[in-house]
């Protein structure tokens, strides 16, 4: 029976269609025990860890990926866009932290009871999302331009004589 009440299949024997739904004739949210804390603003959600982080209780590693139940609740506003707030608790010691959107920078932030791992990525802040180096010609010396644009010469040609040595390869693999 438990089974078919999981999936919305149990129907009472002295309910009918007249009377709601059968979660208003029991008494209970759709959304069962995870919204508990409706009344507080706060629901239930399963999140994952974006990046990894160190717990502020036990200073141990929370890995990127890991899995938790987490009070979600509105945390304020970036213009119109909702900045939300996820408090979890850590799995070794039950410390609690929380992460919180940023819409601004379209990431997320530790604010309490942890801190981000610094990874290597992060810490290069001049590259795209390819690994192409962003520079910005207007705050760069004559002399650098000229080494700049040699770089970006001797790239083309290695790329050129790639390119090249493919074709090449091709034919003689045709032969």
């Amino acid at each position: 029976m438990a089974e078919r009440r999981a999936i919305n299949k149990y129907y009472p024997p002295d309910w009918d269609p007249s009377q709601g739904s059968t979660n208003a004739y029991v008494g209970q949210h759709p959304l069962r025990d995870r919204a508990r804390k409706l009344d507080e603003g706060i629901l239930i959600v399963r999140f994952e860890l974006p990046f990894s982080i160190w717990c502020g209780g036990c200073n141990g590693l929370l890995a990127t990926g890991l899995r938790f139940n987490a009070e979600k609740k509105k945390a304020g506003s970036y213009y119109s866009t909702l900045i939300w707030s996820f408090r979890m608790k850590c799995r070794e010691c039950s410390h609690w932290f929380e992460i919180r959107t940023n819409p601004k920078d379209s990431a997320y932030d530790v604010v309490d009871g942890a801190r981000k791992k610094a990874e290597p990525e992060d810490l290069e802040d001049d590259n795209d999302e390819m690994g192409v180096k962003i520079v910005d010609l207007s705050q760069v010396d004559e002399s650098d331009k000229h080494s700049l644009l040699h770089e970006l010469e001797v790239s083309e040609a290695r790329k050129q004589r790639a390119i090249q040595a493919a074709e090449r390869l091709s034919t003689l693999q045709v032969k």
